[in-house]
Parts: C-alpha cells; sequence; structure tokens
C-alpha cells in the first residue's frame, strides 16, 4: 500500500510481509493506535501516541529482535 492508498480510519492492516492468518494488526481509531492478533481478533491493545511512539521507536532499534 503506497502512501497515496492510506486506509480509512479504524481500518485493521498488517505488513505487507504478513502471508498467513497470523498476523499482528493495526488500526488508527481516533486518538489511539490498537493492536490485536490476528487470531484473537476480540483481544485489543490500545495505545495512546506517545505510548505507540516509543513501541514504534523500541521497534526500529531492535529491542525485540531476540523475542
Amino acid at each position: 500500500m503506497s502512501r497515496q492508498e492510506l486506509p480509512k480510519r479504524g481500518e485493521w492492516r498488517r505488513a505487507r510481509e504478513c502471508e498467513s492468518s497470523s498476523c499482528a494488526e493495526v488500526r488508527r481509531d481516533g486518538v489511539t493506535t490498537q493492536i490485536r492478533s490476528s487470531l484473537e481478533p476480540e483481544k485489543v491493545v490500545s495505545l495512546t501516541a506517545d505510548e505507540w511512539a516509543v513501541f514504534r521507536a523500541g521497534v526500529a532499534a531492535g529491542d525485540f529482535d531476540e523475542m
């Protein structure tokens, strides 16, 4: 999905690399960002903008690579 094809607000997104039914999904819902597993979509974690920024920075820095 290119930047010109941004999803609608509230639409769940998966990484382009996800080729199975077992994927992390993310969406923006107003002021929070929500994360869920496609295997258990009823379990949703909501993050504030600050929490989401820190999480993304940690992913980019490799903080979770050994998990």
